[in-house]
């Protein structure tokens, strides 16, 4: 048996995992002389951090303050940056400018609004943003539907550019000369997306890409503007094409079932596509040059993953580098003929202490077969000496993946005695569109839940869990994950289970989230709660309380606005009057998910302590 004084002394090594400088959504300045990143893990907020391009000097702070860099996109002169920002986790952003020289940053919307933005993307005159958001232009309510908007200077008025007829979560994209906004719309289906063309006058308003109503179709612009690189699904792949905004016709570039394309990207400087694949969790990514169709690796590379972001002023590639023991970092990349090459790192941090590799635990591959022969992947982190039991640590989405790259929630675990799995199960992305689309077949809590549980089996007949010493957590879907399990699965199976921010109710968790991804519900579900009221009762956990034998603690964010506390507080009635025994922890400052490092401290030790003694 574990107790608290032998988790104890994992203290120093959680500290340190917490402060590992973690980087998220790095973008080259348009004159590729800057890189900028959002950085978590240096202070309780995420920070926008830049450094020069040509790595001549260390990166520095742009904004560093009580708020959190929520997303960013550079002004097309290169000197400022438009960031997106939010407080506590509530999501409601307001968008500022801030001067690549340090000077004053200004306001161009008000913080915190009684709405939700899209994106926000400066035009080169310096006063036209273009964004989304879900206010109404008449009333300037809260409205379901988003607003694509022009807005003229800061604070200025706005004027409407087009009306999607659903609600819909869309970054709309200005093309590089200012002219045009692409977006996408899901108007016909909640499971598809077309795109849509219209102008900075909003003088039209038009379809331009449609690959079947129930399909997706994505894109961006060219550097040029004269093309938009469109990512489309089929019925068994996606494939990869150019739409000519002269002529409005499609070249399909790359059609082939074989390949699990996730999406293309043409950067400024570069005359190559960059094509990024996911195939059995693993990225490969590739260059592909539309004029001579000839395509080249961008590897291989022996020593972790490396995918490319764009080409810098200099030439250089910028590139990510990771793997489970290797935290993320940004690197410069030459591309020569026996394969790239990493010229040196441009987020290196001088405050922040990065474990060594030996120190941190490896990712395994694991496999598995699902009840229905489905072959099911997932990664595996083996505890540091004898194991107190096994933590199924469940990704959220459910359309995302997980994959060998350092986390610290899983590097923690191990270190503290528990043999982790995170399972890819069907509806990840990272394997094919026919696996990710298969979790529509069912919708949530269906086959999906099927593949979690044969993990945990599967590591029973393995030797590497033991029957009662299997507990399970994750944020979000992962959250709902674990409610299923403990509602569903014996204690055998599962003895314990953590649910962090995940559905309760799968009815009110449609009528009270974020109107732009209650179609992703569904989607998934296959209608509306009116619609299928007997499937969303079957596959809401808070319908079956009744059934717990096993351990429960209950994590959420007080200002949620995914999957809102009130899952929390209806689960809860439904458990005391059942007279369930349960813990609850609630973190006042956070929103969906539980991301200041000290509060994930908190949660950290506190989940270890319950597997623990949910296992002794």
């Amino acid at each position: 048996m574990s107790t608290s004084a032998d988790l104890a002394k994992h203290d120093a090594f959680l500290d340190a995992l917490l402060h590992v400088p973690q980087l998220y959504s790095a973008r080259i300045s348009p004159d590729g002389k800057w890189v900028a990143w959002i950085w978590a893990g240096l202070a309780e907020t995420t920070q926008l951090w830049v450094a020069p391009s040509d790595g001549a000097a260390a990166p520095h702070a742009l904004v560093a303050d009580d708020w959190d860099c929520d997303s960013f996109r550079w002004a097309p002169d290169s000197r400022g940056i438009v960031y997106a920002r939010s407080k506590d986790g509530d999501e409601r952003v307001g968008l500022h400018l801030v001067p690549l020289d340090g000077g004053p940053v200004q306001a161009w919307t008000d913080d915190r609004p009684d709405y939700y933005i899209h994106g926000g993307q400066l035009a080169g005159d310096g006063r036209t943003l273009v964004y989304g958001a879900n206010i109404d232009p008449a009333s300037g309510e809260e409205t379901e539907l988003f607003v694509i908007y022009r807005q003229d200077g800061a604070k200025g008025g706005r004027r409407v550019l087009a009306r999607p007829k659903r609600p819909f979560y869309s970054i709309p994209l200005l093309s590089p000369d200012d002219r045009h906004v692409l977006y996408e719309r899901n108007d016909p289906d909640p499971g598809g997306s077309q795109l849509w063309l219209t102008d900075i006058e909003g003088s039209f308003d038009r379809e331009i890409v449609n690959v079947g109503d129930e399909k997706k179709a994505e894109g961006a612009w060219s550097p040029d503007g004269k093309v938009v690189v469109l990512t489309a699904e089929t019925a068994t792949h996606k494939k990869v094409g150019l739409w000519s905004l002269e002529t409005g016709r499609i070249d399909w570039l790359i059609d082939d079932p074989d390949r699990p394309v996730a999406d293309a990207i043409w950067p400024r400087r570069s005359a190559e596509i960059i094509v990024e694949e996911t195939r059995d969790a693993r990225p490969r990514n590739t260059l592909f040059d539309p004029q001579t169709r000839r395509e080249r690796l961008f590897g291989p590379f022996g020593d972790g993953n490396l995918t490319p972001v764009g080409v810098l002023a200099d030439g250089a590639w910028l590139a990510w580098h990771y793997s489970a023991r290797h935290p993320a970092q940004l690197v410069r990349v030459a591309l020569e003929p026996d394969g790239p090459r990493i010229l040196g790192v441009l987020s290196r941090h001088e405050g922040g202490v990065i474990p060594a590799p030996s120190d941190l635990t490896a990712a395994e591959d694991f496999r598995w077969t699902s009840d229905d022969g489905m072959p099911i992947q997932g990664w595996l982190y083996r505890a540091k000496g004898k194991a107190i039991g096994t933590i199924l640590d469940v990704h959220g989405g459910p359309t995302a993946h997980d994959e060998d790259a350092f986390a610290v929630d899983p590097q923690y675990f191990a270190r503290a005695g528990f043999n982790v799995l995170q399972p890819n199960y069907r509806g990840s992305t990272g394997f094919s569109l026919a696996f990710q689309e298969a979790v529509k077949k069912d919708g949530w809590g269906g086959a999906e839940q099927a593949d979690i549980r044969t993990g945990a089996e599967a590591l029973i007949r393995a030797g590497i869990a033991e029957a009662g010493r299997i507990g399970i957590t994750g944020t979000s879907y992962g959250g709902y994950s674990a409610w299923w399990a403990i509602t569903h699965f014996p204690t055998e199976t599962i003895a314990a289970a953590a649910p962090v921010c995940g559905m309760t109710d799968l009815v009110v968790d449609y009528e009270t989230t974020r109107p732009d991804i209650r179609p992703y519900s569904e989607e998934m579900m296959g209608g509306t709660p009116a619609a299928m009221p007997a499937r969303y009762f079957e596959r809401s956990p808070i319908n079956f309380v009744q059934n717990i034998k096993g351990r429960l603690l209950i994590v959420q964010g007080a200002n949620d606005p995914n999957v809102t506390p009130q899952n929390v507080a209806d689960v809860r009635r439904r458990l005391d009057a059942a007279g369930i025994a349960y813990d609850v922890l609630i973190f006042d400052d956070e929103g969906h998910g539980i991301g200041r490092p000290a509060n994930r401290k908190i949660l950290l030790k506190r989940l270890a302590a319950f597997f623990a003694e949910a296992f002794a």
